[in-house]
């Protein structure tokens, strides 16, 4: 697929008003396509584990019936790539981010350092080391080559040299797509969304989608916004540039 392809695919999708949260198939994971695929507001989401096969079945059953467009391009005997877009979407505004009473004391207490961007290969590791994760082996080739891009950011929390926590996520003008986050010390990714949501208000980014409702976030001030609402914020700054502070910063900070 060329680069052309791929953005005029995406370019003209109509996410905002797509039925379903499933709003594309198939296609390359090169930097091209995921670059229009954010730009469009969607991401993608493979199918892992025992039901992939499955799932790969419904997904063609879709694609036949015309239900779900294909991506141009798409290699008929690979599994098909799912590009999502949630309905509601879920996201977090950096300067209205809550900082939970037992998180403020685990900042308090932690001794804890952050940066940006000084070791995405370790935390796109530590984010896919569980029992089960959607980060396959081509995910995080694409990640990596989405770093080396320029558009792909971590986020790292440290005890002296020691990685304990830390997220990633793709930026878009800005807007920032969080994708996976870890911990290895008790509310170190709680303090990583934390200082992340400081620096983003620092370089003016405007919005966090966190993809995934969930109660670790609620507790960090999520909210559901119309996904058509979503669609219209990305628009309106996904081509504005944003300079994100990279320096060594204690945690200690964000209280």
């Amino acid at each position: 697929m060329t680069e052309d392809t791929a953005t005029a695919f995406f370019a003209r999708l109509d996410v905002a008003g797509a039925p379903r949260e499933l709003v594309a198939l198939g296609g390359p994971l090169d930097v091209e396509t995921l670059l229009a695929a954010y730009r469009a507001g969607c991401f993608p989401w493979p199918a892992t584990g025992p039901h992939e096969a499955t799932l790969d079945r419904d997904a063609r059953r879709l694609a036949r019936r015309g239900d779900v467009p294909l991506v141009p391009g798409t290699d008929p005997q690979a599994p098909l790539m799912p590009w999502i877009s949630p309905h509601p979407r879920p996201v977090l505004l950096p300067d209205r981010v809550n900082i939970p009473r037992s998180v403020r004391r685990s900042i308090r207490r932690c001794g804890w350092d952050t940066t940006m961007d000084r070791a995405f290969g370790a935390v796109l590791a530590a984010c896919a080391d569980r029992s089960e994760t959607w980060l396959t082996a081509e995910m995080r080739e694409a990640y990596e080559a989405l770093h080396h891009a320029g558009v792909a950011h971590s986020l790292e929390v440290w005890a002296g040299d020691d990685l304990v926590g830390g997220l990633y996520g793709v930026q878009t003008g800005r807007v920032f797509n969080g994708e996976s986050m870890f911990h290895h010390e008790d509310d170190a990714s709680k303090a990583a969304v934390v200082d992340l949501c400081q620096r983003f208000r620092e370089a003016g980014v405007v919005l966090i989608d966190t993809q995934d409702e969930s109660e670790h976030m609620a507790n960090l001030g999520q909210i559901l916004v119309n996904r058509a609402d979503y669609i219209d914020v990305l628009h309106a700054f996904r081509d504005e540039p944003v300079d994100l502070p990279g320096d060594r910063r204690p945690v200690t900070r964000c209280l």
